[in-house]
């Protein structure tokens, strides 16, 4: 592979990556087969679409809490330079009739550019907007969707993703989305074993999870007599399987279909680094949608 392209082509995780990505190319092809003959437009949204490439690193996100709190989960995976997201979802046959590739970095979107003419034949449906992927997908899901149906790829680089921006893909209930939540590489890591939260990592928490209420679900006290005649109390912290089955229930409460068992996402350690959530947005598409994601995420387990 010429230098130059090393310059600007990453790679970001090891098996992991690999898994996901599979999973996600292989929903692609059935979906765009399923609804092949279907009067509805298809459209494929990458909302984080880097380069194309798999990135090594993501450091130009600055506010990302693993950025400045959790330099341990930089590990030494194989490198290589594998397709990404992006360019994998132009090489599904039979294809989709727009590709929106949302990315912040400017250099990152010039990048993007160049698989117009990679793939020339799709170079006029691929649309790539520059700038904050929660502001972006909440202004696609703002327009009417009533002859459009889309499968949308969330794959944060930490915690970006809000709430609010989940809710508008539920809401034009024609998305089909795949979500990686960040549970231990973001939220456990917020949630202190004390039980004692700073605000901006509250605030963040809030953003994510879209409401206030988390805490109470994510600690209890507990109260234990001693052999004194008095009562000692201690904050427990919830587990990270209670803190999976909090985020699905909240995604069970906006869409129409939920996948029960979200793929676990491991480090080279087998420690959980994200959930593989499925959620569908039409009723009528929910059931072969869901049996297809199901399927497909007992690779991931």
């Amino acid at each position: 592979m010429p230098d130059e392209r090393k310059d600007r082509e990453h790679q970001f995780g090891g098996e992991w990556t690999t898994v996901k990505l599979k999973v996600l190319a292989n929903y692609l092809q059935a979906y765009t087969t399923a609804l092949k003959k279907s009067r509805f437009q298809k459209l494929y949204i990458d909302a984080f679409a880097g380069t194309g490439y798999r990135d090594v690193r993501r450091d130009d996100e600055e506010d990302s809490p693993q950025s400045t709190l959790f330099p341990d989960i930089a590990e030494p995976e194989s490198q290589s330079f594998l397709d990404g997201s992006a360019r994998l979802a132009l090489q599904i046959e039979p294809g989709f009739e727009q590709y929106i590739f949302i990315e912040r970095s400017p250099e990152r979107c010039a990048q993007l550019e160049s698989l117009k003419s990679e793939f020339p034949g799709l170079a006029k449906q691929v649309d790539i907007r520059q700038g904050d992927a929660n502001a972006k997908i909440q202004d696609l899901c703002a327009t009417d969707w009533r002859s459009n149906r889309a499968v949308l790829f969330l794959d944060p680089y930490g915690m970006q993703v809000e709430w609010t921006t989940i809710e508008a893909i539920a809401k034009t209930k024609a998305i089909d989305l795949w979500l990686l939540f960040p549970l231990g590489i973001g939220v456990n890591r917020l949630l202190t074993k004390s039980g004692e939260i700073p605000k901006s990592w509250r605030r963040r928490l809030d953003l994510l999870l879209g409401t206030t209420d988390w805490y109470d679900d994510f600690y209890k006290v507990e109260t234990m007599p001693t052999l004194f005649g008095d009562d000692n109390e201690r904050v427990v912290k919830a587990t990270m399987e209670t803190m999976g089955r909090y985020f699905a229930n909240r995604l069970k409460s906006i869409f129409a279909g939920v996948a029960e068992e979200p793929g676990v996402l491991r480090n080279s350690a087998n420690n959980p680094l994200y959930l593989f959530c499925f959620a569908v947005g039409n009723e009528r598409g929910k059931d072969i949608a869901l049996r297809i994601a199901q399927h497909l995420l007992k690779e991931v387990r």
